[in-house]
């Protein structure tokens, strides 16, 4: 009976003995197991740890020995266990192989999270909001078709396949992608001046030439805009680039100029007054710095007083609140001093022909 059993284990298939078969798949469920139970313990430990810190350094590492480097683990435990069995120089070649592209496929996986940790970093550090370093998204598709197809081509080499011709041709026909959408990658490399540079942002109230409106969308070819009738307004990224824009929302404070005329027949004191009027009803507001109230020209049929003054906000309804302010106090201190309002009027002197000396 022993004898029976001793040669069933010894029954050999492909080269090795049932026993071998059994070993190597209990050392990969052992080995899967242990590794398991130890991984768990050691990134639950090193979570604890990171989360007392403040950098996101630690947390990125912990992130990716959970995402990458755990199952490149779990590769080489099955990989050490199936290379304890005597294998065919085809099977070896075939495994050799398999293990090439899944570890290609890892290593291409970290390249990639390393740099979008490095440019969220770089973002951060340059004090970007949240949504900016979200636009990356569409950044990192570029990131990734580059890195992957360099990954490609990689392991397409490593695997012994002649890669010159493939390298030839992607640069010739790179060439002719790049000659025949020169727009496209125009407004690409613009994005990428918009995204650093940052003449806007999303929620910016911007005028490009004529048009305005608040910034709703930064993408790799258009941007686009809400305007203030409520349509959508969408601009080629290199347009934008190439014109001269007007960022009302980067505005610290806004200047304002306004005149005020009053009649002719105003008498000389009460224009003396007007000056100090004018002054009262500016600082009289909140949110403002008086700049200066004066008499500066004679027009066509009214005396011109030039106020300037400025607003300690960006916001455009409090502009028109202390604007509407100011006119309503100058109203009533023009009410109060008996002091007209100038409009547009003519005055048509009709002289009679015996006032004017002629003899009919």
């Amino acid at each position: 009976m022993m004898q029976d059993v001793q040669h069933f284990w010894d029954i050999t298939y492909a080269g090795n003995t049932l026993r071998a078969y059994i070993f190597a798949i209990l050392g990969v469920i052992i080995g899967l197991f242990i590794l398991r139970v130890v991984a768990n313990r050691v990134i639950h430990h090193l979570k604890k740890l990171s989360a007392k810190t403040t950098t996101y350094l630690d947390d990125f590492l912990v992130a990716q020995i959970q995402k990458n480097g755990l199952p490149v683990a779990y590769l080489l435990v099955i990989y050490a266990c199936i290379h304890t069995l005597h294998l065919s120089d085809r099977f070896t070649h075939t495994l050799h192989q398999l293990m090439t592209v899944l570890m290609t496929f890892f290593v291409l996986r970290v390249l990639a999270a390393i740099i979008q940790y490095a440019l969220h970093t770089y973002l951060r550090h340059k004090n970007y909001p949240e949504e900016r370093i979200r636009e990356t998204r569409g950044m990192m598709l570029i990131v990734n078709i580059v890195l992957w197809s360099m990954g490609v081509v990689f392991l397409l080499g490593n695997l012994g396949y002649n890669v010159t011709t493939l390298i030839t041709g992607l640069g010739i026909g790179g060439v002719a992608i790049a000659l025949a959408s020169q727009t496209i990658l125009g407004d690409l490399f613009c994005y990428f001046i918009i995204f650093f540079d940052r003449p806007f942002e999303i929620g910016d109230f911007i005028i490009v030439g004529d048009k305005m409106g608040t910034v709703e969308h930064i993408g790799l070819k258009t941007t686009r805009l809400r305007s203030l009738g409520g349509e959508q307004l969408i601009f080629s990224n290199k347009d934008l680039t190439d014109s001269r824009i007007h960022n009302y929302k980067r505005m610290e404070q806004r200047r304002v100029v306004f005149r005020v005329g009053v009649v002719y027949e105003t008498p000389v004191e009460k224009l003396e007054k007007i000056p100090a009027l004018l002054k009262e009803a500016v600082e009289k507001q909140s949110h403002v710095r008086f700049d200066r109230a004066h008499f500066a020209s004679y027009g066509d049929f009214a005396l011109i007083f030039e106020i300037v003054y400025y607003v300690l906000s960006a916001d455009y309804n409090v502009y028109m609140d202390i604007q509407q302010a100011i006119n309503l106090h100058i109203f009533r201190a023009f009410e109060a001093e008996r002091i007209v309002f100038a409009y547009p009027r003519q005055i048509v002197e009709i002289v009679h022909p015996q006032a004017s000396g002629v003899s009919g």
